[in-house]
């Protein structure tokens, strides 16, 4: 394969960020079969934070709509958020995250990634979790990237029903869950 000059590499790489914020650097520099230091380089040169810095950006925007839980209480970053319809949350896996003996992730923090999404998109000050059916299809391994897709598919009175799917970064399917929300004074 023949390699793209600087300039073509360069509108490639903010057409990709601009549709994809969340690749690592690492990512962009096997797409473009280059160094991780040409992409850093080609970053700087374009004022592009790095993926740490895109994410905070992001998820600071989109957290302050969120009326059930605090910013510390959300588990992973809320990326996209259209308050009373879906969301879009993700978590990078940390070795704190991982349990020792079989390196694999600890299914509360998959819960709770699904469970805090599914109540930020909730409108509504309260609610409480009143049903939950949920399954984990696949076991997380320690260097990977989440992302949880919300999304409200009924309303009836106070009652808000709620699907959230997790996808790796492989896009294959970790969790599927309905949870059932309702709201109270």
């Amino acid at each position: 394969m023949k390699k793209k000059s600087k300039d073509q590499r360069q509108k490639e790489l903010v057409d990709i960020l601009n549709e994809d914020p969340f690749y690592t650097d690492e990512e962009l520099a096997n797409l473009f079969e280059v160094s991780i230091q040409t992409i850093r380089l080609d970053r700087m040169s374009l004022n592009i934070p790095e993926l740490r810095e895109r994410v905070k950006s992001i998820a600071e925007t989109q957290s302050s709509k969120v009326k059930t839980l605090g910013m510390k209480e959300i588990t992973g970053e809320i990326i996209d958020l259209c308050v009373g319809q879906l969301g879009i949350s993700m978590l990078e896996i940390s070795e704190d995250m991982i349990y020792s003996k079989t390196n694999t992730l600890r299914d509360t923090y998959v819960f709770s990634l699904a469970n805090s999404l599914a109540m930020a998109i909730i409108d509504a000050p309260k609610v409480i979790m009143r049903e939950v059916n949920g399954k984990c299809l696949k076991l997380i391994e320690q260097k990977d990237r989440l992302i949880a897709k919300a999304e409200i598919y009924k309303k009836e009175d106070k009652k808000y029903y709620v699907k959230v799917v997790i996808n790796n970064r492989a896009q294959e399917n970790i969790y599927i869950g309905e949870f059932i929300f309702e709201e109270i004074e």
